[in-house]
């Protein structure tokens, strides 16, 4: 049973931190039969619906972990994130701005209609599909290898190996994403794509199959969380104002349609894709009592059943209970 609302001024111990996010995961575990996993890309169809971890990243190194925080996963939308990182390191803060939005559209992360109906300059934001390709052919390269790299290195600073690319993920992906090639070749014709359609294509596809563990997730939710800059070492491995930007767009736009709920009821940074992954994120607070994470953190999820948006169903009533009970949200 979900231990209901706690005075944390008390030693807020490991052990005492994680009895109750083993309870909470337990609880929340049995909210994923109101979901589906994703079935539009025929390998997330392999997932187990039942699946559901957390895995928690503090600045001062504490880490919590529980459920099925072991299990593999591709960060699929999660990857718009580290795209726009690198294409604003690479091209610029101003130059990406000035070719992909930063507004919340309401609309499905997959839609074309929005894009033709309202005769957009350029896509609303770098978080649905549309703004994500975009990014993806602003990035460095001939080939979608060389322009996936800086992508790479990104994470390899970040989790101090080179996770790998799922290359069955990649190619369940690349064979059956009609959608995303409609969107393509729309934004080939207004004059959108910086780069050769099937290689920004490809180097998409590619991007959203990086498999990733739940504790790679909050490591790097901790580093963006601490505005770009490593705690443990204290590198800065992102520019502060890129970090900060893409806080800002994880917050309004991270969560597909549900991200204005997600932001009033939850109110962390987060991003969330198909596969049932969400990295999340709680920047230092300042507050007169002692809360678990204080000094911020960074969290993992996983739960491939899906609610209708997209997004792990059980993993947002989870993350929306701790956020809750500790504190973590920005308003």
């Amino acid at each position: 049973m979900v231990q209901g609302a706690t005075n944390w001024n008390t030693e807020l111990t490991q052990e005492w931190l994680q009895n109750y996010v083993d309870d909470w995961v337990s609880f929340y575990r049995k909210h994923t039969v109101d979901g589906n996993v994703a079935s539009y890309i025929p390998i997330l169809q392999e997932a187990n619906r039942d699946h559901l971890g957390i895995s928690i990243v503090g600045k001062n190194g504490m880490t919590i972990r529980s459920g099925d925080f072991e299990v593999p996963f591709t960060i699929q939308s999660i990857s718009k994130v580290f795209s726009f990182i690198v294409a604003c390191m690479g091209r610029g803060l101003s130059y990406v701005l000035d070719r992909v939005d930063v507004e919340p559209t309401g609309e499905a992360f997959n839609s074309i209609m929005h894009l033709e109906m309202t005769q957009l300059k350029k896509p609303f934001n770098p978080m649905i599909n549309a703004g994500a390709i975009t990014v993806t052919s602003m990035l460095e390269g001939r080939t979608s290898d060389e322009k996936l790299e800086p992508v790479f290195q990104l994470l390899e600073r970040m989790l101090d190996y080179r996770p790998h690319l799922n290359v069955d993920a990649y190619e369940s992906e690349r064979d059956s994403s009609m959608r995303n090639r409609a969107i393509g070749y729309y934004l080939l014709e207004t004059g959108y794509l910086e780069s050769d359609l099937n290689i920004t294509l490809e180097t998409y596809f590619k991007q959203c199959s990086i498999e990733v563990t739940l504790e790679d997730l909050a490591r790097i939710g901790m580093i963006i969380a601490n505005d770009g800059e490593d705690p443990n070492n204290k590198e800065e491995i992102i520019p502060r104002q890129v970090a900060r930007l893409a806080k800002a767009l994880m917050l309004t736009c991270g969560m597909y349609d549900a991200s204005g709920k997600f932001a009033a009821y939850v109110g962390v940074p987060a991003k969330s894709g198909v596969s049932g992954g969400i990295i999340a994120l709680s920047p230092p607070r300042v507050r007169d009592e002692e809360l678990p994470f204080v000094t911020g953190c960074g969290i993992g999820v996983y739960g491939p059943a899906l609610d209708d948006k997209g997004n792990s169903i059980a993993g947002i009533r989870l993350l929306r209970h701790i956020a809750n009970q500790w504190d973590l949200s920005l308003f």
